[in-house]
């Protein structure tokens, strides 16, 4: 008889009508304790989307690395450009709020260890004032993303000024790479209902957390390390920032040890693919 075909997962629901702050959050467990009764949206973990995407996608997927070898048969590449995160054992690494100052040294650390990242930039005072660095982050193969214009918290403001804050920075990186970014992180990871409407408009998803080293209270590089390595699994997402002078010290020592791990140091596009990011869609660990 012919197997019965798998049934979708479906998103999970957060459904709450308080806004509390989901900032410094350190596991998807929290999380979800955090959310609860405070915004209405869908969730979908990465390994759900993956399960999920659709039939062109994974056809599309598997043509391409059909015909690899060695360890890009396992889902592995030198330089993660054709991983398979469906085989290998991933981690997306994400860098909030910048470019900044620190930004060029870390894309020349991120270039030495052939690694690629996504970087969620703010329109105001970063993407504006440093477009070589947005030029540079676009060139060396890593994902652009939107933080929004100023930091504003989506869900305390009017819808308005919410979309105001996303499209601003979009057409900014447009206007500096010629491409606008698909994904979004909304500011201390708050959202609901109308943000992911608004999001959903844009052509953006949204993308939560699952590790943070929370690097805005130390400048501590040891411990920063320490409190990423202490919190990554498989199919994390790791949230820190290029912006504060603790962080980017700590990156060589973090991906060292990942790698020992058998991670492999993917995009958020990359972890998630096959599937193609939702608009609207809050991906969470």
């Amino acid at each position: 008889m012919p197997k019965k075909p798998k049934k979708p997962k479906q998103p999970k629901q957060i459904s709450t009508p308080c806004r509390a702050s989901l900032a410094g959050l350190l596991t998807a467990t929290s999380l979800v304790l955090a959310l609860s009764g405070c915004a209405t949206y869908d969730v979908t973990a990465p390994a759900d989307a993956r399960d999920n995407a659709s039939a062109t996608h994974v056809k599309a997927k598997d043509a391409r690395s059909g015909g690899r070898k060695g360890a890009a048969a396992q889902g592995k590449s030198a330089d993660g450009d054709d991983v398979d995160c469906r085989k290998a054992k991933c981690v997306a690494l994400t860098f909030d709020a910048g470019p900044s100052e620190n930004t060029p040294r870390l894309l020349d650390i991120l270039k030495k260890e052939k690694v690629h990242a996504t970087f969620f930039m703010l329109g105001k005072n970063h993407v504006v004032k440093r477009p070589a660095d947005v030029r540079r982050i676009d060139a060396e193969g890593h994902e652009l993303a939107n933080h929004t214009w100023s930091h504003e918290i989506l869900t305390d403001i009017e819808p308005a000024e919410a979309k105001r804050e996303l499209s601003r920075t979009q057409d900014a990186v447009q206007k500096i790479t010629g491409k606008k970014p698909t994904l979004m992180r909304p500011p201390q990871g708050r959202t609901d209902e109308e943000v992911s409407k608004i999001s959903r408009e844009l052509g953006l998803a949204q993308v939560l957390w699952s590790v943070t080293a929370k690097d805005y209270q130390t400048t501590d590089s040891a411990l920063i390390t320490k409190r990423v390595l202490e919190q990554t699994e498989r199919d994390g997402v790791i949230l820190l920032h290029d912006i504060y002078k603790g962080t980017v010290p700590a990156v060589p020592g973090i991906l060292k040890e990942l790698k020992k791990r058998g991670f492999t140091i993917v995009t958020v596009s990359q972890l998630l693919s096959p599937a193609k990011p939702e608009p609207g869609m809050v991906y969470r660990p």
